[in-house]
């Protein structure tokens, strides 16, 4: 988002509750609370971790300054504004910056679903449960169990985790309803197009008009 003007976009508050992991362990977001105590998903990019860190924590007040993506509870940061009035602007990446080695064991969780979480562009990509656990799951995967992640669903998954200082990951292999009724996570394939003459169900024969 470094190629918007953040001071075009307008302004929301709220109270940071916690921040949200990637399943590398890295931050991109943030649940914040703002009027009438409603939550707001707000995503930040990981690279802007250190610096996000460096300034506000849980607890603070702070301002966002985003787009929202379409059919998405989503506020993609272009710039947070820390309470001591430092602007955090998402400038574009380091394309030198690697993902950190995160050491990873298998983990599973079982909660109900408070939020759904999302991409930059809206993609669903996973959810946090009510337990505290973010559970990450790829875009594809995701529209797959859909109703799994949706706020209020019961949902179990196992896979690829880590606790870290800013709470618990799951990358999830693995979903159900139910720790007893796992199933693998599978993306369903896209369907073959079917040729030009299969679609119009017949074939062309070139020497019928010789």
């Amino acid at each position: 988002m470094h190629w918007i003007d953040p001071n075009c976009l307008p302004e929301v508050k709220g109270v940071i509750e916690r921040f949200v992991l990637n399943p590398h362990g890295e931050i991109d977001g943030f649940v914040m609370t703002g009027a009438n105590e409603a939550l707001t998903l707000v995503h930040t990019p990981p690279h802007l971790e250190t610096e996000l860190v460096s300034h506000v924590k849980p607890g603070d007040a702070v301002r966002v300054r985003g787009v929202r993506p379409r059919g998405a509870a989503l506020l993609a940061a272009v710039a947070v504004t820390a309470p001591d009035a430092t602007e955090i602007i998402d400038r574009g990446p380091d394309h030198d910056r690697e993902p950190p080695k995160l050491e990873k064991k298998k983990m599973s969780a079982a909660s109900a679903v408070r939020l759904s979480l999302f991409g930059p562009k809206g993609e669903l990509r996973g959810a946090l449960l009510a337990d505290g656990t973010v559970i990450r799951i790829g875009p594809k995967e995701a529209n797959e169990v859909a109703g799994l992640l949706a706020p209020g669903a019961s949902v179990a998954v196992s896979g690829d985790g880590a606790e870290t200082k800013h709470g618990r990951i799951i990358h999830a292999k693995e979903i159900g309803a139910a720790l007893s009724e796992l199933r693998p996570i599978t993306a369903e394939k896209p369907k073959p197009k079917p040729k030009h003459d299969e679609k119009h169900g017949h074939k062309h024969d070139h020497g019928a008009h010789a």
